[in-house]
């Protein structure tokens, strides 16, 4: 047997989607319902993230859209089944998906958050540039065009006939 005894308390990340038929505020309020039925259970909360409403890749219960929420948290092992039995018998929830996750450290969150700046930033900065340059084009359009010159290059009769009567003589037409 070990000396050492393993931790039963494990980390967890759920996400789960509410029906479009819920407000803003209602879908917050069921969000507050979830994370209470897992502090009932003995969890403890370590990270929340509310996504909004987004189209689903299919219907769900004639639903296309739902409100999506992303939590961590801390938990016994043994108390992980009420809380999938609880959303499982839930109405307010369409699907839910609890899976173990390793825990961040607050330099490795800080890390993330850098990143996601970053990209936030850039984002900004190509949605400028896009702005920028359809300005551009529509400035580009007001202005009043210059008819295109065709330039012709001059044709002789003779060089036409001789052309055609190539043509014309061709053995292969028939």
């Amino acid at each position: 047997m070990s000396k050492t005894k393993k931790s039963t308390i494990g980390h967890y990340e759920i996400l789960f989607i509410m029906p479009n038929k819920f407000t803003e505020d209602e879908a917050k309020t069921i969000i507050g319902n979830v994370e209470k039925v897992i502090a009932d259970n003995g969890g403890q909360i370590s990270y929340r993230e509310y996504w909004g409403k987004k189209k689903l890749a299919y219907e769900i219960k004639h639903n296309a859209y739902g409100y999506y929420s992303l939590c961590e948290f801390d938990l016994e092992k043994n108390s992980l089944a009420a809380i999938d039995q609880n959303l499982r018998l839930s109405t307010d929830v369409l699907r839910h998906q609890i899976v173990i996750k390793k825990a961040k450290s607050e330099a490795e969150l800080a890390k993330d958050k850098k990143i996601n700046a970053k990209i936030e930033a850039k984002k900004a900065v190509e949605e400028k540039e896009a702005k920028d340059k359809s300005k551009k084009q529509a400035e580009a359009s007001e202005s009043p065009k210059k008819p295109a010159v065709k330039k012709e290059r001059p044709t002789d009769m003779k060089d036409l006939d001789e052309k055609l009567e190539g043509i014309l003589s061709a053995k292969d037409l028939i």
